[in-house]
């Protein structure tokens, strides 16, 4: 292989990439420039349509003014000198609401006035502004002006890119004879009202997000003044009626003890006392929930951890295997088993359950990578008894992200159900989280509620 291959290889992609970069910059310039997209002038907030006149008002002075420059000064046909005039003033009315299309609309006025006097300065002997005149400069201003106010900043620059380059072509390039040369003072003029413009256009539009930002300030206001008062009426309804309803609970359990050989009628009633009142605490433990929620609607499929409805049933023990499976999909080893003699569970204890197993799992994912956990549920006569041990993390996890409240809240689930809760680390680097949740059925033997003993146990 030779070595004139691979430097033509290199410049053969050279003009490519310069290729690929000019057809990039004609689209941009195309979508930019070569458009009728209407961009109406807003009306002043103060005086409604005060700029609107002022322009009409301006444009009415250009149409004079340049008809009677070209005419008078330049020598040119006074029917074609009106019709460029016509063109710049019209230029002017229509940058109020299309304004790229008005600056291609002057460009082509000013290019057309100034070959038209250009050809009457070779023939006569007279000097003239050259190649704008001076009401064309005025109304090109005004054109910039008002096309800068609407258009993003990239556009704006375009056109005054191409704005320079054919003032400086004809004038540079091309020239006329005696000609007092106005094109340097016009791109000046140019830049400065372009730069006008697009500061005025920022500080619009800093308003308007100021704007934003205020009513999006007072709604996150309004929003955060909502979800305290809903924490308020939380801890109002756990301070108040959770207790209310838990010391009901604990009577209703306890009165039987009270009475030598209670009736049947009796223990029934009293059992269902506190039925009720275990499942009007569960209910409202999803009242709290749904109170300390910002997003109420999701809490459900939050907390199920997968896409249930926001009125789906609670979840028990019956979903403990599609909980230690989808446990097992986020990485972690899990063993999950069951003993004792299965029977129906009041629905606050399998709910109660359940979540101490998820919120133990989650721990242990969260603050024990690479270890693996093991699930154990007892069914006891008189109560479900829940262990999650995990053993030595083989990683140091992650800086935890607050607080967090998984002990506290299995602490408040079984304090409401008169259970007990340890947490502790085990010798082995691991550690156990395990929960008794009593149960207590109408069915149960009578010596399980041993009548209190009239015998003094004093010595």
């Amino acid at each position: 292989m030779s070595r004139v291959e691979p430097v033509k290889r290199w410049g053969k992609r050279q003009r490519a990439w310069l290729w690929a970069r000019a057809e990039r910059v004609l689209h941009v310039l195309h979508d930019d420039l070569w458009t009728w997209r209407a961009d109406p002038l807003p009306p002043s907030v103060w005086l409604r349509w005060f700029p609107h006149g002022i322009v009409c008002l301006a444009a009415l002075g250009v149409l004079l003014g340049a008809a009677a420059q070209l005419g008078d000064q330049g020598r040119v046909d006074p029917g074609f000198a009106f019709l460029v005039a016509f063109a710049q003033a019209g230029a002017m009315l229509l940058a109020l609401w299309r304004p790229v299309a008005a600056w291609w609309l002057s460009m082509a006025g000013m290019l057309v006035g100034a070959f038209a006097v250009r050809a009457q300065m070779v023939v006569g002997d007279y000097e003239f502004t050259w190649p704008w005149t001076a009401a064309g400069l005025i109304g090109h201003l005004f054109v910039m002006l008002l096309l800068a106010l609407r258009v993003r900043t990239r556009v704006s620059v375009e056109a005054l890119v191409f704005t320079a380059l054919p003032t400086y072509v004809v004038q540079g390039m091309v020239g006329a004879p005696n000609y007092l040369p106005t094109g340097q003072l016009a791109v000046i003029l140019f830049a400065v009202v372009v730069l006008l413009g697009i500061a005025l256009r920022g500080r619009r539009e800093a308003r308007t997000q100021l704007a934003e930002q205020t009513s999006l300030t007072a709604e996150e206001r309004a929003r955060r003044t909502l979800l305290e008062e809903r924490g308020r009426i939380a801890r109002e309804l756990h301070d108040v009626v959770a207790h209310h309803m838990s010391v009901i609970s604990i009577q209703a359990q306890v009165a039987p003890l009270l009475v030598k050989d209670p009736p049947d009628e009796l223990r029934e009633n009293l059992a269902g006392i506190r039925q009720n009142a275990l499942e009007a605490l569960t209910e409202l433990r999803r009242v709290l929930g749904v109170l300390r929620s910002e997003h109420p609607d999701a809490l459900e499929a939050a907390e199920g951890g997968d896409t249930a409805a926001p009125h789906a049933p609670q979840p028990t023990l019956d979903r403990l295997d599609a909980l230690v499976e989808n446990i097992r999909a986020a990485g972690l080893t899990v063993s999950a088993e069951s003993s004792g003699i299965r029977r129906p569970l009041p629905p606050g204890v399998e709910l109660s359950a359940y979540r101490i197993v998820q919120e133990a799992l989650s721990n242990v994912l969260r603050h024990a990578p690479g270890a693996s956990a093991e699930v154990h549920v007892i069914h006891l006569p008189i109560g479900l008894r829940v262990v999650v041990t995990n053993t030595r993390p083989l990683r140091t996890p992650a800086p935890s992200q607050g607080a967090g409240h998984g002990l506290l809240g299995m602490r408040e689930r079984v304090a409401m159900l008169d259970g007990t809760l340890t947490a502790q680390s085990l010798p082995d680097g691991g550690y156990q989280v395990a929960a008794f949740l009593p149960v207590d059925t109408p069915d149960l033997p009578t010596d399980l509620y041993p009548a209190p003993s009239t015998e003094d146990d004093s010595p």
